[in-house]
């Protein structure tokens, strides 16, 4: 079996990553997890976060990047970093953020997720100006360890919106 490459994403990855990003979305967070996100605020929140568009729109986006893991050209998970926007006192935009860390349901168990996260770290660091940040739902437990391991402390909370539903956050600080 071929081993998976982790390279960075180009545009005409877009709407792999949208439909990877989407899927990994509902196994997680509505699947493993079973947040009862009403379909009037979780549909309007899938288009808007995973459309080909919406992602293609995201690879644009200045001081931002994004690396994707794949195998035989099957996108197998992604990461994103960029200007922070998380809400904290002391963040600031020259701050960089890990936005996603996303590994598909086919390819959770093979460290994927370690290797994208160990790149957006590297890269991150030569990017920025202050501290790291990381937004984490506050009950992805395995989430918070992994990025625990890697330094980052709880610095605060804030209400991530999907529509009007609104999921409760950690915010995290390398730093």
């Amino acid at each position: 079996m071929t081993e998976p490459l982790i390279r960075p994403v180009c545009p005409e990855d877009a709407a792999a990553l949208g439909a990877l990003g989407r899927q990994t979305f509902l196994d997680t967070f509505v699947g493993d997890f079973g947040i009862p996100y009403p379909e009037a605020d979780l549909a309007p929140f899938l288009a808007a976060s995973f459309s080909p568009g919406a992602i293609a729109a995201k690879l644009e986006e200045p001081r931002a990047a994004w690396w994707v893991a794949e195998r035989n050209g099957d996108p197998l998970a992604f990461a994103n970093a960029g200007p922070n926007t998380l809400p904290h006192p002391e963040a600031r935009p020259e701050h960089m953020e890990l936005r996603r860390l996303y590994v598909g349901k086919a390819a959770q168990g093979l460290g994927l997720g370690t290797q994208l996260l160990a790149v957006a770290l590297d890269w991150m660091e030569v990017h920025t100006a202050g501290p790291l940040w990381i937004g984490v739902w506050s009950g992805n437990l395995k989430a918070q360890k992994l990025y625990a391991a890697h330094g980052f402390e709880k610095a605060g909370e804030y209400q991530y919106p999907v529509g009007s539903w609104r999921d409760d956050e950690f915010i995290l600080r390398r730093g």
